[in-house]
């Protein structure tokens, strides 16, 4: 009798396990088809910013026979156009920026070149804060000599917040067009998997002045500068996994 009762309860332990099994593996019915699915999007993102600093580059150009003569006259040309401007902006911040002597040369067909003079440029950098002196500033130089203006640029001194509120929306609208996607598709998101930053900034373009890029200057006319407005963009790039029945 023993033996049978010892029987009896491995095949009711042997039933019990085979029930479990069976109510572990799914069927064809109840099978979980939901599957994960990877989206990418990019979020992008433009804050507009009033700049506060003004960069202008001012050079003197000089033409002589003698690389002595081109040098001496752009010495004393450079020298009154640094002066002028300090003394029409005193808070100018006014540093070089270039320095050449370059012979100027004839090409002719089966000829060795010939040096016909010299050409001396100096160039110096003017940064100021006050955006509503830029014409002063270019008129100034012009009456002193100062006959090639590169242009100017306009920037901000501290950018981060700007450029952190850019980063944030192109966060924000990359995440939401991920959130679109997955509801579209009948699920949701689960998990970020990858986030890339492809940020840029535009500033300003460079603004000249017609009469200046013809080395022409109306002292009776100020430079009108419109100052306007800085764009920072941002753009982020998003991989989201998303978990669709599809």
């Amino acid at each position: 009798m023993k033996r049978i009762a010892v029987i009896f309860g491995l095949f009711a332990m042997l039933l019990g396990t085979i029930s479990v099994l069976q109510a572990q593996t799914p069927t064809a019915g109840n099978a979980d088809t939901r599957r994960v699915t990877r989206v990418l999007v990019t979020g992008d993102s433009i804050v507009t910013a009033q700049p506060d600093t003004a960069t202008l580059m001012i050079s003197v150009v000089t033409q002589a026979k003698r690389a002595i003569d081109a040098q001496q006259e752009n010495a004393a040309k450079s020298d009154a156009v640094s002066k002028a401007v300090k003394a029409a902006i005193p808070a100018a911040e006014i540093k070089t920026s270039g320095y050449s002597v370059q012979p100027q040369r004839v090409y002719r067909e089966n000829q060795p070149p010939t040096i016909t003079g010299y050409e001396a440029r100096n160039t110096v950098t003017v940064t100021l804060s006050d955006l509503k002196k830029v014409g002063t500033v270019i008129d100034a130089a012009s009456q002193a000599g100062a006959n090639d203006i590169g242009g100017v640029m306009f920037t901000l001194k501290q950018d981060r917040p700007a450029r952190d509120q850019a980063l944030s929306e192109a966060t924000r609208e990359a995440l939401s067009k991920a959130q679109v996607i997955a509801r579209a598709l009948g699920g949701r998101v689960v998990r970020i998997a990858e986030v890339q930053e492809e940020g840029f900034r535009q500033p300003i373009p460079i603004l000249q002045s017609e009469s200046f890029a013809r080395g022409v200057a109306k002292q009776d006319v100020a430079t009108p500068i419109e100052v306007g407005s800085l764009e920072i963009s941002s753009r982020v790039q998003l991989i989201a996994e998303v978990e669709t029945n599809l």
